[in-house]
């Protein structure tokens, strides 16, 4: 099967096109510009391929559409997104399982690919809490794992309780649609437990939607001495369920909330810890 780089072909088109139009367009504009773009080029006739970028990917089996995602990562030629597409379009999720026992980018493609495919959880919480992804690919296999929980959920209590990924094994037990008291029970345990994130616990208590929750939330809500990022998230979460809490509080104090009145931070920045601007 012949490849094709088709970003290349895409690259060398977008260069000879930002020139013509040099000056023609803002920074901002082009943001907006180029995907517009890419997607045009999808079914733009190709001389020397004999087709459009979608219609060459059309006539191809589920078979050959992986094969020819395999043979993109081993030799280097960019994978484009019409390819992408194309698998996406397709029933190719046992194809694609394969790829998950295969090298670094070939777990990646395969993972993005299947998605949230219940076909794929019990392994997803294999990799997972195995020593061979890393932290931003174990990130992507636990929000996936997330959608389709109940799959899993008893792996995930064993791996709470064995000390495996605990942090992870908590968000996905949140997330669970089946009444359980022993996952309340840990999620409560953890919440109570953890005074250096009441905010992530709080937001886990959120997700998992047990009203029974509401006690320790306005219980800890309560609390003097809080601070501004804990108030916020546990007032979403006590809303969440259904709960209210209007006691005035005065945070003028708080250095975060001092950042967030000043509008040099969001509600966002704060409670992901991103960087705050000086």
């Amino acid at each position: 099967m012949k490849l094709y780089d088709f970003d290349g072909m895409f690259d060398e088109k977008l260069n000879a096109y930002i020139q013509k139009n040099a000056g023609k367009y803002k920074e901002n504009e082009w943001e907006d510009i180029i995907p517009k773009l890419y997607k045009q080029f999808g079914d733009t006739f190709i001389k020397s391929v004999g087709d459009t970028p979608n219609g060459f990917y059309a006539k191809l089996s589920d078979e050959e559409l992986v094969r020819a995602l395999c043979t993109h990562l081993k030799q280097g030629v960019p994978v484009s997104e019409f390819l992408c597409s194309a698998i996406e379009s397709r029933d190719a999720v046992e194809l694609l399982i394969p790829l998950l026992d295969g090298s670094e980018n070939e777990r990646e493609y395969a993972v993005n690919l299947i998605a949230s495919d219940e076909r794929a959880i019990k392994k997803y919480m294999q990799m997972l809490v195995s020593s061979g992804c890393g932290e931003e690919l174990k990130n992507t296999l636990a929000d996936y794992i997330k959608e389709k929980a109940d799959l899993v959920i008893g792996e995930a209590v064993d791996n709470y309780r064995k000390g495996i990924e605990r942090e992870f094994m908590l968000e996905i037990m949140s997330r669970n649609v089946v009444p359980s008291d022993e996952i309340f029970d840990i999620l409560i345990k953890e919440f109570r437990g953890d005074p250096e994130n009441v905010a992530m616990h709080a937001s886990y208590l959120a997700a998992y939607g047990d009203e029974r929750a509401l006690e320790y939330l306005l219980d800890k809500i309560d609390e003097e001495g809080i601070s501004f990022i804990d108030y916020k998230e546990l007032l979403l979460a006590i809303e969440a369920l259904g709960g209210t809490y209007d006691k005035p509080r005065d945070f003028s104090s708080d250095p975060y909330y001092q950042m967030f009145k000043s509008k040099e931070v969001t509600p966002a920045d704060l409670f992901f810890g991103l960087d705050k601007k000086k």
